[in-house]
């Protein structure tokens, strides 16, 4: 995504229910998400993925080489990756999130982010001071 100028979270919660593998945020305030799948099992047990269109500008599957992309929507964004890297091998279409969404979204990610930074200078529950 960093080639794309995207800057990413991963297991970012829009909203109670849905959890995104990866939540990537563009420099114009693009929201973008990336749901990975691993095998056509996992991709068939997925059945909330529809739910997240409505949480981003644009949707992508995120799978490797082998990965049988014949079971995967034509009308969403295609990745392929491995342990190096990813392509974007087709483009999800755009449906830009209403004003308000965005904000909302914007914010969650700069929390997540936070949040997740913090937890590495600060490991300790809730910040705690023990003693």
């Amino acid at each position: 995504m960093r080639a794309h100028d995207f800057v990413t979270v991963e297991e970012l919660v829009p909203t109670s229910g849905l959890r995104v593998d990866v939540m990537g945020l563009g420099p114009k305030g693009e929201v973008w998400v990336i749901e990975c799948k691993s095998s056509r099992a996992d991709y068939m047990s997925d059945h909330k993925w529809q739910g997240y269109l409505e949480w981003c500008d644009r949707f992508f599957w995120a799978v490797d080489a082998d990965f049988p992309t014949e079971l995967l929507p034509q009308e969403t964004g295609l990745i392929i990756a491995d342990g190096y890297g990813g392509e974007i091998i087709r483009m999800g279409p755009e449906s830009k999130l209403p004003a308000a969404r965005r904000k909302m979204m914007v914010q969650k990610f700069a929390r997540h982010a936070a949040l997740r930074l913090q937890s590495f200078r600060d490991p300790r529950p809730s910040g705690l001071i023990q003693g």
